[in-house]
């Protein structure tokens, strides 16, 4: 943003949550069925001189978040300060998505491109019924009946490594050069009774990064995937070769994002 902009414009950050489960993602599609859409709008319905409203990230049709950042630039003549923001907001949108902050940001800040590290957070549900309460936000398996494969292979998930082959390509084009190096900061399991919650730390995420580990994890557990199997395809995948099995969107969950202090 050039200085003539900053002098026109105040650039906001918003944080807001929602149930991906009636949206087709994040990312705007021609259709306008996606959560940046139904935000777009809502700014617009309240200050129409809005352009455009950067997340941090894209989640995939299903998916909710808890945390998802995101930011928009208002007229430097609009009167809304961030509190008004999020009640004019909230009475514009669904009430499956939910802005729980906004505020005044350095007219630099990008959601995405400032963003440091994310949090994600996987549901299995490993009793003999899924809760219908529980439809669209567990995926329901059978307890792992090798714990320690399964626990092993989240392990080898930990560090620094090249995800190529944890990782799916969007199709557009945009992933054919792309770095698939990450570093996964933590992998933290979690049982509360029938559900287990796998939580993934990191400095970034591959498209379908976190499901393609949570698959693979509970392949392991299975018995039909060795954990020799998982390292290889972690440190020596063959050209153009993929993990096994790419866990659904159902249990997923954007938690939050993090930004240098």
């Amino acid at each position: 943003m050039n200085a003539r902009q900053s002098e026109e414009t105040r650039r906001f950050r918003l944080t807001l949550g929602y149930d991906g489960r009636p949206f087709e993602g994040w990312q705007s599609q021609v259709g306008g069925n996606t959560v940046q859409d139904r935000l777009l709008a809502a700014l617009r319905e309240i200050c129409p001189p809005i352009a455009t409203v950067q997340g941090s990230g894209r989640t995939d049709a299903g998916v909710g978040a808890l945390g998802q950042v995101a930011h928009f630039d208002a007229p430097a003549s609009a009167s809304l300060d961030g509190a008004a923001w999020v009640r004019a907001l909230n009475a514009k949108l669904p009430a499956t998505i939910r802005v729980f902050d906004c505020r005044e940001t350095d007219p630099a800040f990008h959601a995405r491109f400032d963003a440091a590290g994310k949090t994600y957070r996987y549901t299995l549900w490993t009793g003999p019924v899924l809760p219908p309460l529980r439809a669209g936000l567990a995926w329901r398996v059978a307890p792992p009946k090798d714990e320690t494969a399964f626990a092993a292979v989240l392990r080898t998930f930990e560090g620094e490594h090249d995800f190529t082959a944890f990782s799916a390509n969007r199709g557009d084009g945009r992933d054919a050069d792309r770095d698939a190096v990450r570093r996964i900061e933590s992998i933290v399991t979690r049982r509360d009774g029938d559900a287990l919650e796998i939580e993934v730390s990191g400095d970034g995420f591959l498209y379908k990064m976190v499901r393609f580990l949570v698959g693979t994890a509970v392949e392991a557990g299975r018995g039909r995937l060795p954990v020799s199997e998982a390292v290889r395809l972690l440190d020596e995948p063959r050209p153009g070769e993929k993990a096994p099995f790419c866990a659904p969107p159902d249990g997923l969950l954007l938690v939050n994002v993090r930004y240098p202090a």
